[in-house]
This record gives structure tokens, sequence and C-alpha cells, in this order.
């Protein structure tokens, strides 16, 4: 008779994944310092940071959407910009412009604030669609053309953009092309009770002086290029990649969606629960893993259809039943 396997058995790690952990708790150790609450939208962050990948943050105004990034920057020893947008920005303002020399007789580039090891985009829906699409070589192939000549971007390079809820008024909603290229989208609630009486406290211990101060660089550019490779390198089993491309296949065609994920969904989350696993000392995945990383992969990339938004359903609740739809791998 069979012996049935031991449910608690877990694979010896290969993979030595020390410096990841300690990168990651040294990081967080930093934003703690200052950031209150929010732990869920920290930790996705951290997930998309340690593999690579772009991320959109929404909420109100006022709930430390901006300073997460900055706090974030502050502990990174890597280039830092910034680019507030706005309805007359435009995209040359973005990548930058070619301007003529009279000395050397030609044009020459000026680099815009993209060119960049992290850029943070505040408020992206708050600029036109032709600002926003400027972003898109950038993002999905880490270049930017002008003129016919291409500029490579330096590694690492990410991109955070906040947004305002698109209902809010002086917004544009990004188009479709734009959000896939986000890895994560992430939904930023108000703080509990508590939270926000410890956020007073800190702030009043303070005396209001600038947070960023009270935040150390604890990682250099070589480092974060060298453990977002080793991400990559994480165990996945062939049923579990099944598992992803089920759950991403059966969106193209439920119901209450009109559109569903791309297959840069699927690689998203292939790579997110590679992270995930990777942060919690795994150097393989784990069904939870993807589980935990699905809905802020997906909820930017699929469309309701009329009659559900109408409905008011929210595209979580939608992505949720399509996970629980799919039968798990043992």
């Amino acid at each position: 008779m069979e012996q049935e396997p031991n449910k608690e058995f877990t694979p010896e790690t290969q993979l030595d994944l020390k410096e990841l952990k300690e990168a990651h708790d040294a990081i967080k150790l930093e934003l703690g310092k200052v950031l209150i609450g929010q732990n869920q939208s920290l930790d996705l962050l951290m997930t998309a940071f340690f593999a690579g990948g772009h991320v959109l943050v929404e909420g109100v105004p006022g709930i430390a959407k901006t300073l997460m990034s900055k706090l974030l920057a502050k502990s990174l020893s890597i280039g830092f910009s910034r680019i507030q947008f706005t309805p007359d920005l435009m995209p040359s303002d973005v990548i930058g412009t070619s301007v003529f020399k009279q000395k050397i007789e030609d044009f020459e580039f000026h680099r815009g604030p993209v060119f960049s090891n992290y850029v943070l985009i505040d408020e992206i829906n708050r600029a036109p669609a032709k600002t926003q699409a400027a972003l898109f070589e950038a993002m999905e192939e880490r270049q930017v053309t002008v003129d016919g000549e291409t500029h490579i971007l330096e590694e690492p390079f990410m991109v955070m953009a906040t947004q305002n809820p698109v209902e809010q008024e002086g917004t544009y909603k990004l188009p479709e092309a734009q959000l896939d290229r986000f890895f994560f989208k992430i939904e930023m609630a108000y703080p509990s009770l508590d939270e926000e009486v410890k956020l007073l406290e800190s702030t009043h211990e303070r005396k209001n002086e600038e947070p960023l101060k009270y935040v150390n660089s604890v990682l250099d550019a070589d480092r974060i290029k060298k453990l977002q490779q080793q991400v990559l390198q994480l165990r996945i089993e062939p049923n579990l990649l099944r598992y992803i491309a089920e759950i991403v296949h059966k969106s193209r065609s439920h119901p209450s969606l009109y559109m569903g994920a791309s297959p840069r969904a699927s690689l998203t989350i292939l790579n997110a629960s590679k992270a995930k696993a990777a942060l919690n000392g795994r150097d393989f995945v784990t069904p939870d893993d993807i589980k935990e990383v699905i809905i802020p992969a997906m909820r930017h990339r699929v469309i309701l259809s009329p009659e559900r938004e109408m409905e008011g359903i929210r595209p979580d609740e939608v992505i949720a039943q399509i996970i629980q739809s799919v039968e798990v791998p043992r």
C-alpha cells in the first residue's frame, strides 16, 4: 500500500536565499520607522520590487501612496526621480527631447526624468493619454526611442505610479495597454483607528520633522540586480504552471467579464509567485504563493461587462470566483 505523503514535508532548499531575506527585512525595518499600517500594500510592493515589476497604486489622497514610494527610494542607493503628472504635461517632459546645439551644428538629446533607476509618477491619471503613452516603451522594453535613436535605460528600472480613484473629477482613465504594463495594481485603504492613532503619536514625537531623514539606504544597484535574478531561478512544478494558465484562460470566457487577462498576466503571476516564495525563504513555489498574487496581478487587466459594472461588482470579486472554480494542484 502506497504511503500517503506527509503534508508537512518540504523539499530541501537549494538556493541560498539568506541575502535576499536579509535585504527584504532591512528595507521593511527602515520603512517601518515612518510608515504606519499598510502592511499588505507594502508586502505587495516588496514582492513586485524583487520580481522587477512596475506598480500602480490607487487610493484616495492623503493615505501615504507617495510617502511609501519615497521611503522605498530612500532605502535604496539608486537613482530616483519624481514626475508630477498634470493635464498640460507633454511626452517630451517625461522621456526627454532633442535640442539643436549651434556649437556642434547638430541635435543633442537631453534626457528626461524617466532616465533613472526608480521613477515615481505622481497622479498618473491626471495627464492625458498621449503623455501616459510616452511610458509604453520605457516600461516594457527598458528603452526610449526619440527621433529614430534608441536610448537604453539603466538597470534596475522600476516605475511606481500613483493614481486617484477614476471616479474623481479631473482624471483620465488609463488605456488598457498602459495598465497591462503594470505588474501589480495595489489598492490602498484608509488606516484603522488604532493605526491612525499611532500615526498621530509618531508625527507628534517627530515634531513634524521630515520623515525621510529617519530612513537609511540599505541596498545598492548591483545587489538589487543580483537578487532580482535570483528570484527568477526559483523552481515551480509543471502542474502549477498549468494552474496559472487555467485561471488566466478562464478570465477570457467568464460571463461577467467583457475582456479577460492577457498572457502578460500569466507571466506576472509566475514571477510574482516566485518572489513571494523567495521572501518566505523557499526556493520553490506553492499554490498559496500563486493565490496571494493573482488578484493584484489581474484586477487591472480585466474589464467588467457593462451589466456587472452597473451592478457595482468589482473585478476582485470576479477574479475570486475564477480562483474558486479552478482545482488546486496537489
